[in-house]
């Protein structure tokens, strides 16, 4: 006659270090950490999209949070798509948060600035932004 004793089993997994809720845990952490790893403009000046009636000595972007100065770069250009900074650009020496170009003295019209920044973790992030020169509307 069959014997129907229970069979014993053994489980290889690992004893709760890795459960639903830790897995979840350690997840949600490394998607909040590299989310902080990048940095963003807080602000600018010439702000974004505004008329100036005098042209700006420079732009300068403040970001939240502390850029690589070899890796980050700005740059303005008119409505013909032609550079019209002085090719100064870099991320300012006394505050790490602060990218700046300088300008000649602009005729009114529209321009572009378009910056790249990389985080020192080494993520990049970029855009750019309008700002006019002339009377406001």
């Amino acid at each position: 006659m069959a014997s129907w004793a229970p069979k014993r089993y053994h489980d290889n997994r690992l004893p709760g270090l890795w459960s639903s809720p830790t897995a979840l845990a350690v997840g949600l952490l490394l998607v909040a950490t590299s989310a902080w790893s990048h940095v963003f403009p807080d602000h600018s000046e010439p702000r974004v999209g505004w008329t100036v009636n005098k042209p700006p000595a420079q732009v300068r972007i403040w970001f939240d949070g502390v850029m690589e100065p070899l890796f980050s770069t700005i740059t303005v250009t008119n409505a013909d798509k032609q550079r019209v900074d002085t090719g100064d650009g870099r991320v300012n020496p006394s505050d790490h948060n602060i990218l700046e170009v300088s300008l000649p003295s602009l005729p009114p019209g529209k321009y572009r600035v378009f910056w790249s920044v990389v985080a020192h973790d080494g993520h990049r992030t970029e855009g750019d932004f309008p700002f006019s020169i002339g009377p406001s509307p």
